[in-house]
């Protein structure tokens, strides 16, 4: 099916990503976007990814295909109402909220279960906005659907295909399906990893010698707890049957884990390593999940001085920006003295490259 329109309410990281991913495979479609900032609508129309500022919601929107709402959550759902009485009958409305229910639940009130397909780009970053946006963000990352229960195949098909010329990789869940797994292996990473760091914090003594230890393998494990806690926030009450109920049956494994501790389970405790080691390992590399990965190497130095500064010259010089960079004191669990995270992961390989080539010893971290 031709796509001669697609729209945008919101045209910020994930809607400009999108919309930059779109111009670029498919440059005939014409896009049509909203956003509050204003600055974001007008570097998107000079940079040619945008064909149509539009000043609100308005009949605009009624020319499109697909109308991707890429809004915070409460926007969305008011927006949705909206677009309602402006879409044409074939658009299809689509979100990229990293929750489903909620929305799911306004669009069977507003009855529009035949024409909304949940998605979720399992995609991001720490920058925000359009600015920060490329047109590569969702490449070889899992996008998954919740199409509402009465759109038709053809059309569930048809958006399969445009995840996929994106650069995508469509995956079809119901939004309760996709609600539960983000719960497990999102939403409560995210609160053991910030607990753990806050019971640490409470454990510590005046002198503060955990939090200076911690600055190893504890600081990588718990390395989301630095992301933002507004939008947490939200994510936590939007989704919080779901995280409940995982987080009732990690309560209960722990307190299994303390009872074998405390049996001195020599046997149990072995298996709960193993298993843990080998499922691990058997997680794929070759696709995003909804943790963001890090881009972090490890490398042999000496202690003398400018050796940091070479290195980080030897980068430069290379056109590789370093996200940071620090001597690693705590080595317990790690191998190389100097630790460098990196923004992506092109430029995280090209680091291994070039300083490899400089007879540097470079760990990678899995």
């Amino acid at each position: 099916m031709e796509h001669n329109c697609i729209g945008f309410v919101g045209l910020g990281l994930i809607g400009g990503s999108l919309a930059k991913a779109l111009k670029k495979k498919k440059p005939e479609i014409t896009l049509v976007a909203y956003d509050k900032d204003l600055t974001a609508l007008t570097c998107a129309m000079k940079e040619g990814i945008i064909d149509t500022i539009c000043n609100d919601i308005d009949q605009t929107f009624a020319q499109c295909d697909y109308i991707f709402l890429c809004a915070p959550v409460s926007y969305n759902l008011e927006n949705l109402k909206l677009l309602k009485d402006i879409k044409k009958g074939t658009c299809i409305l689509t979100d990229v909220g990293s929750v489903k229910g909620n929305i799911h639940e306004v669009v069977h009130d507003l009855g529009l279960d035949d024409c909304f397909i949940g998605g979720h780009p399992m995609a991001g970053s720490e920058k925000t906005g359009f600015s920060n946006s490329t047109d590569h963000l969702v490449e070889n990352a899992y996008y998954i659907l919740t199409p509402a229960g009465e759109v038709n195949l053809d059309a569930i098909s048809d958006y399969m295909q445009l995840v996929a010329d994106m650069g995508a990789i469509p995956l079809i869940l119901t939004y309760e399906e996709h609600d539960l797994i983000t719960a497990a292996v999102s939403h409560l990473p995210h609160i053991i990893a910030s607990s753990l760091v806050n019971l640490v914090e409470a454990m510590d003594s005046e002198d503060e010698h955990m939090k200076s230890i911690a600055a190893g393998g504890f600081k990588d494990i718990t390395r989301i707890a630095s992301s933002s806690p507004e939008m947490w926030e939200q994510i936590c009450l939007t989704n919080q049957p779901n995280i409940s109920k995982v987080l009732d049956a990690y309560i209960k494994y722990l307190i299994s884990i303390r009872v074998t501790l405390d049996n001195k389970n020599g046997e149990d405790l072995y298996n709960m390593f193993a298993n843990s080691r080998e499922y691990r390992d058997s997680l794929p590399n070759s696709s995003s999940g909804p943790i963001k990965k890090a881009y972090i190497i490890y490398c042999d130095i000496v202690d003398q001085a400018g050796a940091i500064a070479t290195i980080a010259t030897i980068l430069a010089c290379n056109a590789i920006s370093i996200k940071n960079i620090g001597i690693v004191h705590n080595r317990e669990f790690e191998e190389g003295v100097l630790k460098i995270e990196f923004y992506d992961e092109t430029a995280c390989g090209n680091a291994v490259e070039v300083l490899k080539s400089n007879r540097y010893i470079i760990y990678e971290r899995s």
